[in-house]
């Protein structure tokens, strides 16, 4: 069926988008179609404000329309544990479970040979930095739990090896191959209670 120039540029832009197919992306524009205006035009300036409006905090990385972001402003926070995660996403599943008080840092990437990504160079001089400059004493690396994870995990333990921090990682709880966006509160919070130290010797042997 030929469908409308208009309704097929929805559905092409919907179909983009992680875990929307033909059908759902369909569907999506159907009810876009039945919505007034005045609905339709709001979710226009709401989208438009999200690609100008955000930005990635200058200390750690997380997307924020304020700078730096409301977590790094929150005098509440506890400054000597830092948590890196690789993407803003998991760095909100995280704070969403509520179990961690700590500060965070974004790496914005992974270490992944496939795909040809590696960690920027920069990134890592700011959280070096930002380690230093907070008197960070333990960080805990959340990389998610799979090869790429793995990867990350040990290319980090690496660049902080000279300095004088404890380096834990996320424990059981977190299924091989999963994400730490989809996890639940109490999957969360059993791998932040659990996490494990990373002994001296292991980073030296790197």
């Amino acid at each position: 069926m030929l469908l409308p120039e208009p309704l097929e540029k929805v559905i092409a832009h919907l179909k983009r988008l992680p875990g929307i197919g033909e059908k759902s992306a369909r569907r999506m524009a159907f009810s876009l179609l039945q919505e007034p205006v005045s609905q339709v035009e709001e979710l226009a300036r709401t989208l438009i404000d999200l690609k100008t409006a955000l930005h990635p905090c200058s200390e750690c990385g997380n997307i924020t329309d304020v700078d730096p972001c409301r977590i790094c402003n929150d005098p509440l926070r506890e400054r000597k544990t830092l948590c890196i995660t690789e993407s803003p996403e998991d760095l909100i599943s995280i704070e969403q479970s509520g179990v961690f008080q700590g500060v965070y840092f974004v790496l914005g990437g992974k270490v992944s040979p496939l795909d040809g990504e590696d960690l920027d160079p920069a990134a890592i001089r700011r959280l070096q930095k930002r380690i230093m400059d907070l008197g960070v004493q333990e960080v805990i690396i959340a990389t998610n739990p799979r090869i790429e994870g793995d990867l990350t995990f040990f290319e980090i333990m690496e660049h902080l090896d000279d300095l004088d921090v404890t380096i834990s990682r996320l424990a059981y709880g977190l299924p091989v191959g999963g994400s730490i966006e989809f996890a639940d509160r109490t999957t969360i919070h059993a791998a932040l209670e659990s996490r494990v130290t990373m002994p001296r010797n292991l980073r030296r042997k790197r």
